[in-house]
């Protein structure tokens, strides 16, 4: 081996060290960009807080929430006597802003902890429906208003969280009733469609209980049978703008889950 071949052997691994540490430098100064960029943008609830009296479907039935209590005394815990006190739920999954992941209607579908991480922070984009109601109070969203709103707004973008405005959220604390009403503005099955197989989005998500208003709830079916999850519930859209938004949306890794409530906010651009 040469003097040069013997420096080079010597010289290689520790440039390539000072390499790696120089690119784990940058990559944490970055990360720590953009969250002094994030924090210093605005950040949109779009989730609904719930209770025992939250509309939900009939079929499911109200929650209940009662103290939490020693299983041998039965004494509920308090702060006075135990220092701590916690709440007993019992729900269905489906429950207020909630998420489903498709083995909530396919069996071979993924469950709520399956879902990638990489899928719960998305671009947002929000369609509105809401200049539609004055006229028709359950229009359905369709491909030609889709089609309108990209005129103006530019392509829906790959890879993102496409959500449906129609205000339907404004009902759910002053007038449940009305928020559970049937029919309701909605997405047409078409537009879902041409959302994931044309525009090839991740998920989707709505203000109302259910997708669309088909019979067989053709929208949800498709989404989730395609392996793909929604947000139902979903509130303050209204304060969103249409594009240059990201949405970040969590909830429990309950192992083989079929669906929970979640918390989805925007941070706004």
């Amino acid at each position: 081996m040469t003097r040069f071949s013997k420096s080079l052997a010597f010289a290689l691994p520790i440039a390539l060290t000072v390499g790696l540490f120089a690119g784990g430098a940058r990559a944490e100064s970055d990360l720590a960009r953009a969250y002094r960029i994030i924090a210093g943008k605005q950040f949109v609830d779009l989730t609904h807080s719930f209770d025992t009296t939250t509309p939900v479907w009939s079929g499911f039935g109200q929650a209940k929430m009662t103290p939490a209590a020693d299983p041998n005394t039965h004494k509920p815990y308090t702060i006075k006597d135990d220092g701590f006190r916690a709440t007993f739920y019992e729900m269905v999954g489906q429950y207020g802003t909630h998420v489903d992941p498709p083995a909530h209607f396919d069996e071979k579908g993924i469950t709520m902890d399956e879902i990638p991480l990489k899928q719960m922070i998305l671009p947002l984009i929000v369609l509105d429906d809401t200049p539609f109601l004055a006229s028709d109070p359950n229009h359905a969203f369709s491909v030609a208003d889709l089609k309108a709103w990209e005129k103006t707004h530019g392509r829906v973008p790959r890879g993102s969280f496409v959500a449906l405005r129609t205000d339907m959220s404004k009902d759910w604390d002053s007038n449940p009733e009305r928020f559970k009403r049937s029919p309701f503005p909605a997405w047409a099955f078409e537009t879902i469609k041409f959302l994931y197989e044309e525009r090839g989005v991740t998920a989707t998500g709505h203000e109302a209980m259910d997708t669309d208003t088909t019979d067989k709830m053709d929208s949800e079916t498709y989404i989730l049978q395609h392996g793909h999850y929604q947000i139902e519930v979903m509130a303050n859209f209204d304060k969103v703008p249409p594009k240059g938004a990201l949405i970040v949306v969590t909830w429990p890794k309950v192992r083989k889950g079929l669906g929970f409530p979640a918390r989805a906010f925007a941070i706004l651009p």
